[in-house]
């Protein structure tokens, strides 16, 4: 097993690693070749870019104190919080920062043990509860597809195994075996990011951009929309 683990840690995590990066990385160049033609022609039909609308609306979805508070404070609050905790303990947990400095030579500071757990913690608790929430409101569940529900489990399963592999007390299984499950889990996260919904961590910023540009109508659009669909006598 640790062989195996030896395996998941170098050739497939190098794999996967890069395979996220370039993929993100076509990601974030189609988005902006979207968005340059989307601007393009705004200014051919006298449009102008609404850059505080989009500037605000953006910062509105990255914290969403105010907007997602007062339709869905629960569940805001929860996605919020899990959010933070499976961004901040993967990248400064001090174990983690420990493989980049012996593979690469680079390090930054990191948290103490004691942080990492509690984020740990909350990061499995609200992992379940957004998908509690998701599956016991009938509109959730209406638009939901499979990945919806997937996709939540896989990113809690590399922070049960590392809390599993750091605490051999409560851990009912071995280490190599739990910590290769860590790894493999992690590493399919990288695999996925840039053909799932999890792309949003490279293209949020630019998809308000998009839906203020590509989703607002001039005047008088609407008229002509419903001619072409021939709706034109149908009542409003």
């Amino acid at each position: 097993m640790e062989q195996w683990l030896e395996w998941a840690r170098g050739p497939v995590f190098r794999a996967c690693f890069v395979i996220m990066l370039l993929g993100l990385a076509r990601a974030v160049v189609l988005n902006t070749v979207s968005i340059v033609s989307l601007i393009y022609a705004s200014k051919k039909n006298r449009r102008a870019v609404p850059w505080s609308t989009v500037l605000t609306a953006t910062l509105q979805w990255m914290f969403p104190v105010r907007k997602g508070f007062e339709a869905r404070p629960v569940f805001s609050a929860t996605s919020m919080l899990f959010h933070i905790c499976i961004i901040v303990t993967p990248i400064f947990l001090g174990a983690h920062i420990l493989l980049w400095e012996r593979g690469l030579g680079i390090s930054w500071p990191a948290i103490s043990n004691l942080a990492a757990d509690y984020l740990t913690l909350l990061a499995i608790i609200t992992g379940v509860a957004l998908l509690a929430q998701r599956m016991g409101a009938s509109a959730s569940r209406a638009i939901s597809r499979p990945q919806d529900y997937f996709l939540p489990l896989l990113i809690i399963l590399p922070f049960v195994t590392g809390y599993l592999g750091m605490h051999p007390n409560l851990n009912p299984f071995g280490y190599n075996g739990t910590m290769f499950v860590h790894v493999m889990s992690a590493n399919l996260i990288f695999l996925l990011m840039p053909f799932t919904k999890m792309s949003h961590v490279a293209l949020f910023p630019g998809t308000q951009l998009i839906s203020e540009m590509g989703w607002h109508l001039k005047p008088g659009a609407g008229e002509q929309v419903a001619i072409a669909l021939g709706k034109e006598s149908d009542p409003l």
